[in-house]
């Protein structure tokens, strides 16, 4: 296999290797399209075949019309064929069940089908955030499964999680299933690495880093369940007077627990917990 980086078209991230699944986190819906856009774009313009699987809160129009006003040409790229847009039902239920191995082969079918199309491999994005919030086992299982089939592959993957819907279990478990994590809040990227899953030549480091993270996991359940309701505002970028107004409390409360949460994961500040909660 060709290990030349792609590049991803999201400037924090620049180029990556073929076999990588991204976790991108997000603030807005307009965000997610805007970081779509070159992301989709750079596919295109490598003779990647592209697939957005789109999730509710993105209809097929608002993604035709973002990618229209982005990417030159795109409506002949549509029509050949270059790019799949498709529902969150659709890929990952069939007749409204989920099923783990045949949501992993669909992707392997699909990467089997662009190659042998002539494309020199796929890129795609989608969320299974709904899953977590209905499994959280069954989505550690989807992510690590997926993780194996993506290594060694033709294939680049972004899975991206709203901020403004994900609660502090969510950001750790999307987190630690990923190669990579990158963050927009407030405008600014950070990009966080975490372990390689499954991956044959990083035991060790799994070791570490898993071991670290059980260690937070084990420092999160000390937490009140009012502390944990405040971390998962703090983890949103929400400033204390938005988690106050979240929560039914006054600011003076949220700064309070916001003090007593530092102390507790031994994070120095609000950045430092962010990276603590996503599993430095």
């Amino acid at each position: 296999m060709n290990d030349s980086p792609r590049p991803t078209g999201i400037i924090v991230q620049g180029s990556i290797p073929w076999g990588t699944h991204l976790c991108l986190f997000y603030e807005t819906k307009q965000d997610l399209l805007d970081t779509m856009v070159p992301y989709f774009r750079a596919g295109l313009e490598n003779k990647e075949f592209c697939l957005w699987i789109l999730q509710p809160s993105i209809t097929r129009q608002d993604a035709l019309d973002v990618l229209r006003r982005g990417i030159s040409d795109f409506d002949r790229h549509l029509s050949e064929g270059d790019i799949e847009l498709t529902s969150q039902e659709q890929w990952f239920t069939k007749n409204g069940k989920f099923e783990l191995a045949a949501v992993v082969q669909r992707f392997r079918e699909q990467l089997e089908k662009a190659i042998s199309n002539g494309y020199v491999g796929l890129r795609a994005n989608g969320t299974s955030a709904w899953l977590q919030k209905t499994d959280s086992t069954a989505f550690r299982e989807l992510e690590r499964k997926l993780d194996e089939a993506i290594a060694g592959t033709k294939m680049i993957v972004v899975c991206s999680f709203s901020l403004q819907d994900s609660d502090s279990t969510l950001v750790l478990d999307a987190a630690r299933t990923h190669q990579l994590t990158a963050a927009l809040r407030h405008g600014s990227w950070e990009v966080i690495e975490t372990h390689e899953a499954g991956r044959p030549n990083s035991s060790k480091q799994d070791f570490k880093v898993v071991g670290a993270a059980m260690h937070q996991s084990a420092k999160l359940t000390t937490l009140t369940p009012r502390e944990q309701a405040v971390l998962a505002r703090i983890v949103t970028g929400a400033s204390s007077k938005e988690a106050a107004q979240r929560l039914g409390i006054s600011p003076r409360t949220v700064e309070f627990h916001r003090a007593n949460i530092l102390q507790k994961l031994g994070a120095k500040n609000t950045a430092d917990l962010v990276r603590i909660v996503l599993a430095e």
